[in-house]
């Protein structure tokens, strides 16, 4: 009788020890792709039982928190959207890209052992990543703040640098100059710079 069925939405209670388990395992993952399961599940408060019945393996967690990861991104942008001018939203919102791309490098070693076992990580949520980047680069198109015509691709092309910083090279530093960059050439021969500068 008290057995939930799988299809069931998770108990509010559930969902936090599963997102706190996903922000502990970002962090211990990103340090050491070796971290061991029992080391998360502690810092995570939550017990063996409850870490296995929602990650039984670490190939099934290391991926979770790729794919939870990719949607904090994603939804990070609307967000910004909601509270911030377009440009502003979209320069914050490439900051938290470029955390997310260092998250990746710290998790580059955990991820190919588990798609080593588990296929590839073909499908594990670039849609939502592209999603978000049209939904910023239209925003800031209808408000003059970027030159127009600026695609999903030509954004993703531009900061594809990102992963190429590598974690311990002053890596913020580094992020944070590229994104600039990127950032005044996405203004250069925008309608609405005459206005704002001005």
């Amino acid at each position: 009788m008290r057995h939930q069925r799988s299809d069931t939405p998770l108990r509010s209670d559930a969902q936090r020890n599963r997102e706190r388990i996903l922000e502990v395992a970002l962090t211990e993952l990103t340090r050491a792709a070796d971290a061991p399961l029992s080391a998360i599940a502690k810092k995570a408060g939550v017990g063996q039982g409850t870490f296995y019945r929602n990650f039984p393996s670490r190939e099934a967690l290391v991926l979770e928190v790729y794919r939870y990861e990719v949607q904090q991104v994603a939804e990070a942008a609307e967000q910004l959207l909601r509270t911030r001018p377009p440009d502003r939203a979209l320069r914050e919102w490439m900051d938290r890209l470029a955390q997310y791309a260092l998250a990746k490098a710290g998790l580059a070693d955990a991820l190919r052992a588990a798609t080593s076992t588990c296929g590839s990580l073909a499908g594990l949520g670039h849609a939502p990543v592209t999603q978000a980047v049209t939904s910023l680069l239209e925003a800031n198109e209808r408000a003059g703040t970027i030159r127009p015509g600026v695609t999903p691709q030509d954004f993703l092309l531009a900061i594809a640098g990102l992963w190429q910083i590598g974690p311990h090279d002053d890596w913020q530093a580094r992020a944070d100059r590229l994104l600039d960059l990127v950032m005044d050439g996405l203004r250069a021969g925008a309608p609405g710079a005459a206005r704002t500068d001005g």
